[in-house]
């Protein structure tokens, strides 16, 4: 089978190292991809964005399957796209309409889906400049911190958290007034949770589904969860609050009544669905959904996964996912992620890396890589490379990350320590 793979990351990257993996490969195509990913398939210099581009690769190369792996493409209409096209529509598509996609594209669409079908989540409103009166009077009856996010796509950067009132006021007046461009015209207030996040992923149909590792990510640059938000510093599989128990109701109050709202609502659905969950006295509440998978939890969850993903992916995009089984490694997967000095704020990019060749017990996927005009591998982004490693216990495959994250060097490397400590005395 020919696949072409859309996106740039370490979670592409992650998934590019699976699909490479099955005997049912025929060709891999990343478009864009980054330096480390020509280890798996061949890049192409086309952005995901690039409807007609996308479309006219897929036909001159036989592609039969395209995994869309960002949330853009998707929520732009990619698999809408292909669909309509008598020349495209028989190439299998793994993601969603751009109507499923609305449940990460609009954080109003999805609260209000959450509460059309019972779904626990917290106590929200939306608001525009049409009832910003009531939106002022809604802060006033939460209780600090006050939370704030952006309706549409952000780039992971449309939420706020705020202590005082009156700076959330502001804050507010100021999404509405552009703050986020479109994306924050709507601004979805939210009751803040207190509990402990995870990760939860499916790969459905849009009628059935298998579950997928769990995960727990680390988002704050800082050790301690201090400092600003990023796009992950380190994530965790499996995790030890999230027990039998735990996913029972996971299952019963959360993931089963997704799927039967997505047929309700007449919402086609193939491919991931990414539950961020948030355990409040053992009982799971839903933070947000993500329709792909997370970033940097992929390079955590992929590693655990002993199924075939072309399998598993094919049987989405054609209906067959109860024929599908799933095969879990029962051990840990720790990922650490180094990153550009400066990120999650201005940092440089170009510095060279070395070291790679003297990890020996880790898989190193690839974030923000590139190759310079003399061919050394150099910094590309903020989030650099991820480091994951095996361990029977979490401690052990912490231990071996870190071991090998300081066999790696670039200048102003910087990554946490402390990655699933929170955790570790469950583990």
């Amino acid at each position: 089978m020919n696949i072409l793979l859309l996106g740039s990351g370490g979670r592409e990257c992650a998934i590019a190292w699976k699909l490479s993996q099955s005997p049912r490969l025929g060709e891999l195509f990343i478009a864009p991809g980054n330096a480390g990913m020509a280890l798996y398939g061949t890049l192409v210099p086309i952005k995901p964005m690039d409807f007609a581009a996308v479309g006219e690769f897929a036909l001159a190369n036989a592609i039969d399957m395209v995994v869309v792996g960002s949330e853009d493409p998707l929520v732009a209409g990619i698999v809408d796209h292909f669909k309509s096209d008598e020349q495209l529509c028989h190439v299998l598509m793994v993601g969603p309409s751009a109507a499923g996609a609305q449940l990460e594209g609009s954080k109003d669409f999805a609260k209000g889906f959450m509460l059309r079908h019972g779904i626990p989540t917290a106590q929200y409103l939306s608001v525009t400049h049409d009832n910003l009166t009531e939106g002022l009077r809604f802060l006033e009856q939460q209780q600090s911190p006050y939370v704030l996010k952006a309706d549409g796509l952000a780039a992971g950067k449309g939420v706020l958290i705020i202590n005082d009132l009156d700076e959330a006021k502001r804050e507010l007046s100021a999404m509405l007034d552009g703050k986020f461009g479109k994306s924050s015209a709507t601004v979805v207030i939210e009751q803040f949770l207190k509990g402990i996040e995870c990760s939860v992923f499916v790969v459905t149909d849009g009628k059935d589904y298998r579950l997928l590792p769990v995960a727990k990510d680390y988002k704050r640059i800082g050790e301690g969860d201090t400092g600003l938000n990023t796009g992950g510093m380190g994530s965790v599989s499996p995790v030890s609050f999230a027990d039998e128990a735990f996913m029972e109701k996971v299952r019963t109050r959360i993931i089963e009544p997704t799927i039967a709202g997505l047929q309700a609502e007449a919402l086609p659905y193939c491919g991931f669905i990414f539950f961020g969950l948030i355990n409040v006295g053992g009982d799971p509440l839903v933070i947000e959904y993500n329709v792909r998978m997370g970033d940097p939890e992929t390079e955590s969850v992929m590693p655990r996964l002993q199924s075939d993903l072309i399998d598993l992916l094919e049987a989405a995009a054609t209906g067959h996912v109860a024929d599908v089984e799933v095969a879990i490694d029962p051990r840990y997967a720790v990922t650490v992620m180094m990153v550009s000095g400066g990120y999650p704020g201005s940092y440089p990019k170009g510095k060279v890396i070395t070291g790679l060749n003297d990890v020996a017990d880790s898989i190193v996927f690839h974030a923000g890589t590139a190759l310079d005009s003399e061919g050394n591998l150099v910094t590309n982004g903020g989030r650099v490379l991820a480091v994951t490693s095996y361990g029977t216990t979490q401690a052990e495959a912490l231990e071996r990350s870190f071991q090998s994250v300081q066999r790696i060097h670039f200048d102003g490397k910087y990554y946490r320590r402390d990655i699933g400590f929170d955790l570790m005395h469950n583990a």
